[in-house]
C-alpha cells in the first residue's frame, strides 16, 4: 500500500493537472517537461534517453542534498563533509532509480491541489490522488525557498513523511551495525535498481 502511495506522489507531483500559484509555479514547469518525455515518441524508443530525461527534469524540483540531510537527522552532523557528499549522492540515486520507473507506469491518476500554505521559506502544499478507480489519497509536498526557487523537500502521503519513514529506518540501521553498513546497504540497493 504504501508503495503505490509513494508511487501516486512521485506521479502526481509530476502529472498534475491543475496547479496553484507560489510554491506550486515552480513544479508546473517541470510538470510541463515530464509529460513532455514521457509522452515523446522518439524517446520511448529508448529507455536509457528518456530515464536520463527524466531524472534530469525530478532533480530539478527535488532537494535531494535536503532530503538526505533530513532522512539522516542526527546523523548528519556527524559525518565529514565527504561522507555527506557520498551520502547524498547515494540518496538521490536511490530516489531516481526508484521513482523514475514509477512515473514511466503513470496511470491517469488525477490530482487535485486543495491549498497551499506558505510560511517564509517553507511552503506545503496540500494535494489528493484521485485513482482510476476513484480511490483518493492525501498527498502534500513540502517545499524549501532555494535561491528563490520552490524545491520540494518531502513528500507526505496520507499522512506519511517520506523522509521520516527513511529517517527511521536510516537511524536503525545505523544503531545496529554503524553507518558504513548504511551506506553498503543504499550502494547494494542503488545498483540492484540501475539494473532493472
Amino acid at each position: 500500500m504504501l508503495k503505490r502511495c509513494i508511487l501516486l506522489a512521485v506521479t502526481g507531483m509530476f502529472l498534475a493537472s491543475n496547479a496553484l500559484a507560489g510554491a506550486t509555479d515552480d513544479v508546473k514547469k517541470t510538470v510541463d517537461e515530464v509529460v513532455r518525455i514521457v509522452s515523446d515518441k522518439e524517446l520511448k524508443r529508448s529507455d536509457t534517453k528518456r530515464r536520463q530525461a527524466l531524472k534530469k527534469t525530478i532533480s530539478s524540483v527535488f532537494d535531494y542534498s535536503e532530503m538526505a540531510k533530513r532522512s539522516l537527522g542526527k546523523h548528519w552532523n556527524h559525518r565529514s563533509v565527504a561522507e555527506k557528499k557520498q551520502f547524498a549522492d547515494l540518496f538521490a540515486s536511490l530516489l531516481e532509480n526508484s521513482y523514475t520507473s514509477k512515473i514511466e507506469s503513470y496511470n491517469n491518476e488525477k490530482i487535485v491541489y486543495m491549498r497551499e500554505l506558505i510560511d517564509g521559506d517553507h511552503a506545503e502544499v496540500k494535494s489528493k490522488v484521485i485513482t482510476a478507480k476513484r480511490d483518493e489519497f492525501a498527498l502534500d509536498y513540502r517545499l524549501l525557498k532555494v535561491n528563490g526557487k520552490w524545491m520540494v523537500y518531502d513528500v507526505v502521503i496520507e499522512g506519511v513523511s517520506l523522509v521520516s519513514n527513511y529517517r527511521s529506518q536510516f537511524n536503525k540501521i545505523i544503531l545496529a551495525s554503524g553507518y558504513p553498513d548504511l551506506v553498503k546497504k543504499l550502494q547494494s540497493k542503488t545498483n540492484d535498481l540501475k539494473a532493472l
